[in-house]
């Protein structure tokens, strides 16, 4: 059985930082996808980053240059390193996984997801 876990999330004021972990279990191996979303109150949900455990990686465009997205497989952990966090960054941030090749950021595209954490950011 596939588990997410994330952590991390909390309030920070404009312009701070915050690393969200997601811990899996049941699932990471090399072939697998793991993706950070993000859904703000009254919004879709959006894919964020996403990476592959061989090492590709991809960023929604509005977080390129502040967000970056690792997995340390020996650890079973993806982690979202977030900089020079905005307002606009507020929301509920998930953790994702698809076995296989990271198509897309799409909902659609992954299988497994986590019960996400809340990141705030305000003055």
């Amino acid at each position: 059985q596939v588990h997410l876990v994330e952590s991390g999330g909390g309030s920070v004021e404009p312009g701070g930082s915050l690393t969200l972990s997601c811990v899996a279990s049941g699932l990471f191996d090399n072939n697998c996808c793991m993706a950070w979303f993000r859904q703000a109150p009254g919004k879709e949900r959006e894919g964020v980053a996403s990476t592959h455990l061989l090492g590709t990686t991809r960023y929604l465009n509005s977080v390129l240059g502040r967000f970056t997205v690792s997995a340390d497989k020996d650890k079973s952990t993806v982690y979202l390193q977030m900089n020079l966090l905005k307002p606009d960054d507020t929301a509920i941030y998930y953790c994702a996984a698809r076995l296989g090749v990271c198509a897309g950021l799409r909902q659609s595209d992954f299988a497994f997801w986590g019960q996400g954490t809340q990141v705030t950011v305000s003055s």
